[in-house]
């Protein structure tokens, strides 16, 4: 599939241009990027890939691509997504898959309608970490689980000059949308959309004008609770898992190593890729459990094949779960969601 990829800051040059260059099935034909560093940077790691400065270029030549993977600015993804699938093209779509639920849906029934791949890129469900939970509720390992507690917490307390920290709604620029994406996509794919949705979102640094802190509780059709964490204002980090069964818990400390690696500059699938450090390992029923080597090189390895690793579908109720956390944040109350 000969590859178009739009943006080339960290999303595109670390999560997306290292696995779409080394899957077999994929080209990475084109990068799109008018930023001159990030330019010599591309033509640097990825000499083969033509170097595109607008998207426009990218519609006109339409013909001469089969995938675009869209890792611009969150504003722009739903607007992006759909150009490239009114042009033919099979689409990856960096989180926030769209700014609403119903621009989300628009856009599956757009892919439908013209027979495209339409995948959205939540990449954290092949963490290891992620992994192993999902291996022990497999194995039923726990027995019935009651609580899931995620977290992404980061001590940052100083403000970064960038849309992601921006205050205009358009640029949907909140840890909720960035963070919170992940955390609430991991629950989905483990538990089944919620019933209800209760959360407190805030912006506690002084200087900060988009939301850098949230909590967001779920209740399950089965009953398992989620508790979720995104805040960049946590100097003692809590444990990235936390999952309490009848007759065992997990508890997991520590970040999945793939980032830290890609943002070294690493090429992903090698030996040993994804292997989280012995002394990261969680502890189940507080002994040490090997964590199940992280993959992020499987999300694409399907895109090969034509089918999206996550459907679009999940994406959406994630977007109608975002969107009710923050009517419960405003309104205070618990949120029930429509089936």
């Amino acid at each position: 599939m000969r590859t178009a990829l739009l943006g080339y800051g960290l999303g595109g040059a670390a999560f997306h241009a290292p696995f779409i260059s080394t899957t077999p099935g994929l080209t990475l034909t084109a990068i799109v990027t008018s930023n001159p560093d990030r330019q010599a940077e591309a033509a640097s790691r990825y000499p083969t890939a033509e170097l595109i400065p607008s998207p426009d270029d990218v519609w006109r030549r339409a013909d001469e691509f089969d995938l675009v993977v869209i890792t611009t600015p969150n504003r722009f993804h739903a607007d992006h997504a759909r150009t490239a699938l009114e042009h033919g093209l099979n689409a990856v779509v960096d989180k926030p898959f769209a700014p609403s639920a119903a621009a989300a849906r628009d856009l599956a029934e757009l892919a439908a309608q013209r027979g495209l791949l339409l995948a959205p890129f939540h990449n954290r469900r092949w963490d290891g970490d992620f992994r192993t939970v999902a291996r022990l509720l497999s194995e039923d390992a726990l027995g019935n689980v009651h609580r899931f507690e995620s977290r992404f917490e980061r001590w940052r307390p100083q403000v970064k000059d960038s849309w992601k920290e921006s205050s205009d709604p358009a640029d949907l620029g909140s840890i909720v949308f960035d963070l919170g994406t992940h955390l609430v996509d991991q629950s989905i794919a483990l538990f089944g959309r919620p019933t209800t949705v209760y959360a407190e979102i805030r912006t506690l640094r002084p200087t900060a004008q988009a939301h850098d802190d949230a909590f967001i509780a779920l209740t399950h059709p089965s009953g398992v609770v989620s508790h979720l964490w995104a805040s960049a204002l946590t100097a003692s980090l809590g444990p990235r898992f936390r999952v309490l069964g009848d007759r065992s818990a997990y508890v997991k400390y520590g970040m999945d190593p793939q980032e830290e690696a890609l943002k070294a500059g690493e090429t992903p699938g090698g030996e040993g890729w994804g292997e989280d450090r012995v002394d990261q390992w969680g502890l189940l029923d507080e002994e040490p459990l090997h964590t199940e080597p992280g993959s992020y090189q499987d999300f694409y390895a399907a895109i090969a094949t034509g089918n999206a690793p996550v459907p679009a579908t999940d994406a959406i109720t994630g977007l109608e779960v975002l969107e009710a956390a923050f009517k419960s944040a405003t309104t205070g109350t618990t949120i029930h969601l429509a089936d």
